[in-house]
């Protein structure tokens, strides 16, 4: 296998390890493991490797050291970016930012324990924090797929600089944003103040004395409607222009996604957000993500040129 093909497959890897850890950080907060560690970090209520841990801390701490191998795989994939692609390769440029990212994604976990924004903290403190470590963690897993993808092309890839293309997967990549955002509020709304029944839920939610996660939670389904139509679509946009491949399945992947999504996040409300369905939530969110990311890398001639008019 040649080296490039060698640096490909790990960095895919790495997209896949990353959307796993992801996962089990969710998983953290869904729990309220946050503070398993106290109020310490990187050590773990004060040392490497605590004596008899908690279940909490286990959690925690597992989300710690599976970030901190995220960290030094990304570390190592950017020093092969360097040896091993031409100066002015897009691979070197996507391995950079990815390095930058992943980095500043440990910097606002820690800075989530440092401050003690985690576990029950109901602060409103702690909304800006998450929405902060929600669009760090998309614009880190827009940079692994931007390197993997690149690296499978002997030539690199760019994102396009056509004008009409960045303002048509720009406005996509903000709603997707923005739901994000919307949604993690919304979850830490469920975890912090779970409901007795959905009845119960939506009366808290138009209450002017709740707490203010449970009115912002209303917000989320709205976002939701607005992006999940904007990103069908952009995707009908793309198939109307009868792109090469992969572009098309790219497209149709992105609204089946969209499709999906809408029909989990009810589930999500009618089962009164479950973990586990939180969980899934959050991975078909990141499926999106990865998958709008991939088309604007694989589409701007096709979007370029676009009608703005359905």
């Amino acid at each position: 296998m040649r080296s490039s093909n060698r640096f490909a497959v790990a960095a895919s890897a790495l997209l896949v390890y990353t959307v796993a850890v992801v996962l089990w950080g969710a998983y953290v907060r869904a729990t309220l493991s946050g503070d398993g560690c106290g109020d310490h970090w990187p050590l773990c209520n004060g040392v490497a490797l605590p004596v008899d841990p908690s279940a909490k801390t286990i959690v925690e701490l597992t989300h710690r050291v599976t970030s901190g191998v995220c960290w030094l795989w990304t570390l190592v994939m950017w020093v092969a970016a360097l040896r091993g692609f031409a100066r002015g390769h897009a691979t070197r440029s996507a391995a950079g930012w990815s390095l930058f990212f992943m980095t500043t994604e440990a910097l606002v976990g820690a800075g989530l324990v440092l401050f003690r924004m985690v576990a029950d903290n109901p602060s409103t403190a702690r909304a800006a924090w998450m929405s902060a470590h929600l669009v760090n963690t998309f614009l880190l897993l827009a940079a692994l797929t931007w390197m993997a993808f690149s690296a499978w092309q002997e030539a690199g890839v760019r994102f396009s600089r056509d004008r009409r293309s960045r303002w048509l997967l720009g406005g996509a990549a903000a709603f997707v944003l923005l739901v994000g955002v919307s949604g993690a509020v919304a979850a830490l709304g469920d975890t912090l103040f779970p409901a007795a029944s959905l009845t119960v839920g939506l009366r808290e939610d138009f209450s002017p004395t709740s707490h203010l996660f449970l009115r912002l939670r209303l917000w989320h389904p709205v976002i939701a409607v607005l992006g999940s139509g904007y990103l069908i679509w952009l995707a009908s946009v793309v198939l109307r222009r009868k792109p090469d491949p992969p572009v098309p399945k790219l497209a149709l992947t992105l609204g089946v996604l969209v499709l999906i999504q809408i029909a989990v996040g009810l589930l999500n409300v009618a089962l009164l957000a479950p973990v586990w369905m939180q969980l899934v939530h959050l991975l078909i969110a990141d499926a999106t993500w990865i998958t709008l990311v991939l088309l604007a890398l694989s589409s701007p001639p096709p979007i370029s040129g676009a009608s703005l008019v359905p």
